[in-house]
């Protein structure tokens, strides 16, 4: 008589080019309470952050109701992108919340799965939020904000100069090597304007230190930038040579001159936008704007804020990463209670993330850490929590 051997269940192993039948259950279970999370955070988010404030300022200020409208729906792409890593932490949690309560998870596990390949799913989904996140973050939410706000700012008729109208300075650096072999970073030029309307500056001085051993000075009434041709049209004006030796060479007085210089001082001059109005190209023009300038406190900030918006969409995985391990755990608890943690976790991680944008702000942190600690604090967190419950 043959003996008959036990064989233990084989372990099923994720596999993201193959969707499984348990795999599509999990996202198909995940999928409903993420679009209602989108829907419920966002309208939450809208309401209080731009709808109450727009009926205030249609009742006080006479502001248009079609503007307030407008103004209303380039606003909702911003409180969008605050909504998907809450909804990710909402889903993942809701669900695997589900499927313990209903014993679902005992069931699975006695069937082999562990909690790590239960959680794939979960991890899946939020990494291609993530991904979305980054997309939208870049391609919709900057250009929506600074519609919305010029919009609102040309309808209440406040100050629509989006210049600086008075002494626009401008210091440039160059890169030269000295004797012992060494860069360092010398002044090369600096540009002053009294005022600027907009199109053109006026009331010019120009001091030029670039051409080794000597020193151009140019005094000019105004000057324009020709975006055909990529230089500035200088109108009466002067240009003075310094020798050395402190005595001037040449003196050349003229109607109109184009002369080649950098377009700085126009960029400084214009409206600088906030850093949620711009995209990582728009921030990387602007951090090479200082770092031309000499502005190393707005190249340190610039610098941040880059690293922000490269670490922000990834909230979605550690939330997703988080909601998935706390969900797994024995409860018999309701979709209240998964609401009621989702906005604990939320005002935790925002929190920390607030803390390390001051202490960024401060120096004290370096943009990078500043950026990217609360996300490496809550994978870890989440991987802490997944350890534990697997054991």
């Amino acid at each position: 008589m043959s003996a008959t051997l036990k064989q233990k269940p084989a372990l099923s192993v994720w596999n993201p080019f193959r969707v499984s039948v348990l795999d599509r259950y999990l996202l198909k279970q995940l999928l409903l309470p993420f679009l209602f999370g989108v829907a419920a955070f966002s309208s939450i988010g809208v309401s209080v952050g731009a709808l109450f404030d727009l009926i205030r300022k249609i009742t006080t200020v006479n502001l248009p109701f079609e503007i307030a409208l407008q103004v209303f729906f380039l606003q909702i792409p911003l409180y969008i992108s605050y909504a998907l890593p809450m909804s990710t932490l909402l889903a993942t949690l809701m669900m695997y919340s589900r499927l313990s309560t209903d014993s679902e998870l005992i069931a699975l596990r006695s069937a082999g799965m562990s909690l790590y390949r239960l959680i794939m799913p979960a991890v899946f989904l939020s990494l291609m939020i993530t991904l979305t996140s980054f997309a939208f973050n870049e391609a919709i939410v900057p250009a929506a904000n600074y519609r919305a706000t010029t919009t609102l700012e040309t309808a209440l008729k406040a100050d629509t100069k989006k210049f600086q109208e008075e002494n626009i300075l401008s210091s440039e650096y160059a890169e030269v090597k000295g004797e012992d072999g060494k860069t360092k970073r010398v002044l090369s030029r600096i540009f002053y304007a009294s005022e600027f309307n907009g199109d053109s500056l006026s009331g010019l001085t120009v001091l030029d230190f670039s051409q080794t051993g000597l020193t151009q000075i140019i005094s000019a009434d105004a000057a324009k930038w020709e975006v055909a041709k990529g230089r500035w049209k200088f109108s009466d004006g002067t240009i003075y040579v310094v020798s050395p030796d402190g005595s001037y060479r040449n003196i050349f007085k003229f109607a109109e001159q184009e002369i080649q210089l950098p377009r700085t001082p126009l960029d400084l001059a214009n409206r600088k936008q906030d850093w949620m109005e711009m995209n990582i190209a728009e921030l990387q023009e602007a951090l090479a704007l200082a770092n031309s300038t000499g502005d190393e406190k707005q190249a340190y900030k610039m610098r941040l804020r880059i690293q922000q918006k490269l670490a922000i969409p990834f909230i979605c995985l550690v939330f997703g990463v988080i909601g998935s391990t706390l969900g797994m755990r024995p409860q018999r608890s309701g979709k209240g209670t998964s609401f009621a943690i989702s906005i604990l976790i939320i005002f935790g991680y925002y929190l920390v993330s607030f803390i390390c944008d001051s202490l960024g702000l401060l120096a004290i942190f370096s943009p990078i850490m500043a950026a990217w600690i609360p996300t490496f604090l809550g994978l870890g967190l989440g991987g802490l929590l997944l350890s534990r419950a697997s054991r």
